[in-house]
Formats: structure tokens, sequence, C-alpha cells
């Protein structure tokens, strides 16, 4: 099986980017506004909460809109800013479609079920829109992955006959 890379493609990037800084202009309007109306002691204390909060979020979706997915015919190598990890095709159990739901939204990710351990989130599978074809065939992409390395592995718990 060749490699294949998941990740966003540069228009979901760019939307992701357009949120970021919508996020950015909520938080520097909250921070103006707040730094107006509460005395000189105070404003300080929430513009700094406003700060933290905004740096989180931005860092989040930063590393979420640039995290991306390796497939092998050995497993997934998960990638982002902050973290690499391996998973082979054996500790897998299955791929699901996750969505979130939110006042501002509604949107979708891929998790990978593994045998111990917790779940863990696919990066470079997300999408906002309900009907995404280029996220429909990430999963595919993926399922389609695991059922051929289940099928090419005598090793492989998931092959083995139940009682």
């Amino acid at each position: 099986m060749p490699e294949v890379w998941i990740r966003l493609s540069t228009a979901d990037r760019r939307r992701n980017w357009f949120w970021t800084a919508a996020l950015t202009l909520v938080c520097a309007g909250t921070t103006v506004a707040v730094s107006l109306v509460e005395p000189e002691a105070d404003h300080w204390r929430w513009a700094g909460g406003c700060a933290i909060v905004w740096l989180a979020a931005v860092v989040y979706t930063i590393n979420r809109g640039y995290g991306r997915t390796l497939l092998t015919a050995q497993g997934m190598a998960f990638r982002t800013f902050f973290s690499r990890r391996r998973l082979p095709w054996v500790e897998i159990v299955r791929v699901e479609r996750r969505s979130h739901t939110a006042r501002s939204g509604e949107w979708w990710y891929l998790r990978v079920v593994r045998v111990r351990g917790r779940d863990l989130a696919v990066p470079g599978a997300f999408t906002s829109r309900r009907y995404d074809r280029d996220f429909e065939r990430k999963l595919a992409l993926i399922e389609d992955y695991l059922r051929r390395a289940a099928a090419g592995e005598e090793g492989n718990p998931r092959s083995a006959p139940r009682h």
C-alpha cells in the first residue's frame, strides 16, 4: 500500500485562518470593552484573562488546521505542531465519525478507537460542512487501509476467532 497523507486542503486551511482572525477580533474587542468599563485596577486582570483565552484558542485552531496523518502499510502516523505519534493497525479497532454541536454550529471529525487506551482524534480530518466529499473520502481511505491491514496480518487480534 502506498503512503498517503491526510490533511486539510488549502481552502480549508484558509477557512481555519479566517476563523482564527475572527476569534482574534472578538477577543480584542472584549478586551477593549472591558478595559473601558472596568476600573483601572481591574482592567489589567480582565485583559490578561482575555489574552490567555485568546492564546489558548489560537494555538488550538492553528494546531488543528496544520495537523496531518500519514497512512502506511504498518499503521498511522499523527503529526501536529506539538506531538508525533505512531499507531500500528493492530492497535486500532475502528474509525468513527463523530459530531460536535455548539451554539455557533456543528462540525464533524474522525476518531480512532483503540484496543486499549483512549480514543484519538485524527489530525487533518474535520469539517463543518454537512456533506463534505473530501471528509467522506478521508474516512473511506482510512477504513480501506484498516481493512487491508486486518486481512493481511495473521497475528491480528481482530481476525482471531472469538469464543
